[in-house]
């Protein structure tokens, strides 16, 4: 008997789960399958070693574990695949699946299968974290039911279960989570959002124009009665509002048109316009630095005020919003020093804005992995560094090529994380910004960025510095020195 994937019985039926992974929506998938009746099996090419967190997490459940290599048999003799949004669905193991007409889904397909709640989807090149995270962080103090899931690293699955009736769910999705979603018509959010689109993971698309479509799913199967926000100054966004069937709201840095409803910026403050009222939805000093926070909060403002918030509530919640964690934050103090951990900075551009926010004078810690991206966003930048720290590393080689062609000069590039650090101390003058901010993905020398960051920090906090005290990101107006 064939399974029935919308009834969700999975009862004496095979499910193979194709990456464990270490963000948590591989052990996810297999806990709600397991509890819904099905036998298990979980494959990851990575070692028990590599796993060891995420193995914690499926202790409970019995599960069979095959780890180090993939056996064909477990995707031509099971009943559904699930796969870990890393994996590319070109993948010949999911080809043999396909071939049998088995279904392959992923945690989020999964959830939104069984949920009926609505949908606050937020996605883009950078800011989607930070975006959904100051949309919890005040929608919650008025609705304590809502949930935060996604890409940043709590799978839904896990509160599926739990979720109150018409709580609302804000999910941040990746474009290899929006492109898995690709065809199945599931994801229809009454709230989209794209926060601004960079060149991301070339190593993955043949282009930006297929990078773009996988981004663009979020609004596809929306309706009329839902809405769509959009970077009013982003310009590989300005064909998406013909695209969509949704009602169009724009955020931006500056006044927008008139006739045009959504929120900017203006005067030292966030302004929103809906139906022909003016209100006030951000206003300094702001918790957060940079003026690419500052427009990821006018986003998230305006979703606070089309769910019903009023423009104080909103003002005032997103002005307790002290940021997220690998995110321009400041963790430390010592030595006359400043320190902050920008791990989650994996692409050129998000530097550039780090380099633009933190107080200066700044010394640079970069480098990492190369997923074949443009340096040239970061180039005019990179004179803003009194001091440049590398870390070893096949994008660390292209940064290189860029300094060279500036002279521009840099240490390292170092073999270790410790080595980095110890040069950036060193060599700093007192007063100085030590800005871990890597320009780079950390794959090699760490797990993830998330891995990265806990061990710059781990680092730093027992070799050179105490604690920042909580709010220590209040500088000045927030936003940094800029030219």
């Amino acid at each position: 008997m064939s399974l029935d994937l919308e009834a969700g019985d999975f009862t004496g039926k095979k499910a193979t789960i194709l990456g464990l992974g270490l963000h948590g929506g591989g052990a996810a998938s297999a806990r709600f399958l397991a509890s819904r009746g099905a036998q298990v099996t979980v494959t990851d090419l990575k070692s028990r070693e590599e796993l060891e967190a995420s193995l914690q997490d499926l202790e409970p459940v019995n599960t069979r574990t095959v780890l180090g290599r993939h056996e064909e048999r477990d995707f031509l003799e099971t009943d559904i695949v699930i796969k870990n949004p890393a994996v590319p669905s070109s993948s010949p193991l999911l080809a043999l699946s396909r071939s049998r007409a088995i279904p392959i889904e992923t945690d989020i397909s999964l959830f939104l299968r069984y949920s009926d709640n609505p949908i606050l989807a937020v996605t883009g090149s950078k800011g989607k974290s930070t975006t959904v995270s100051a949309i919890h962080h005040v929608l919650s103090a008025k609705d304590p039911h809502c949930r935060l899931g996604g890409n940043i690293t709590v799978s839904p699955l896990t509160f599926l279960d739990e979720l109150a009736p018409k709580a609302p769910v804000i999910l941040e999705l990746s474009s290899w989570q929006l492109g898995d979603l690709r065809g199945k018509g599931l994801l229809k959010p009454a709230v989209s959002v794209v926060t601004i689109l960079l060149a991301d993971h070339m190593n993955r698309y043949p282009g930006m124009e297929e990078y773009i479509d996988d981004k663009k799913i979020i609004f596809s199967d929306q309706a009329a009665e839902d809405t769509a926000v959009f970077n009013y100054d982003d310009p590989l966004q300005k064909g998406f509002a013909e695209e969509c069937r949704a009602q169009v709201r724009y955020f931006s840095a500056g006044p927008l048109p008139d006739g045009l409803q959504g929120a900017w910026w203006e005067g030292g403050s966030g302004w929103c316009r809906l139906s022909g009222v003016v209100s006030k939805i951000l206003e300094e000093p702001l918790r957060v630095l940079g003026l690419h926070n500052r427009m990821n909060l006018l986003a998230a403002g305006l979703v606070l005020r089309l769910l019903g918030l009023s423009g104080e509530e909103t003002t005032k919640g997103l002005s307790r919003f002290g940021g997220i964690e690998h995110r321009l934050e400041l963790f430390a103090q010592g030595r006359r020093l400043r320190f902050y951990n920008d791990s989650a900075a994996t692409l050129p551009d998000a530097t550039a804005c780090a380099l633009r926010s933190v107080p200066r004078p700044i010394h640079l810690i970069a480098g990492g992995t190369d997923k074949n991206l443009d340096f040239s966003p970061l180039a005019e930048h990179l004179r803003i560094p009194a001091r440049i720290s590398l870390l070893q590393g096949s994008g660390t080689d292209r940064l290189i090529s860029v300094l060279d062609s500036l002279a521009i000069p840099f240490g390292g590039p170092f073999g270790s994380l410790e080595e980095a650090t110890r040069h950036a101390v060193d060599n700093a003058a007192p007063g100085s910004s030590i800005l871990f901010s890597p320009s780079c993905t950390s794959f090699g020398m760490f797990q993830n960025e998330f891995h990265r960051g806990k061990a710059f920090k781990d680092l730093v906090l027992s070799r050179y510095a105490d604690p920042a005290s909580p709010g220590g990101a209040e500088t000045g107006s927030g936003t940094g020195r800029r030219d």
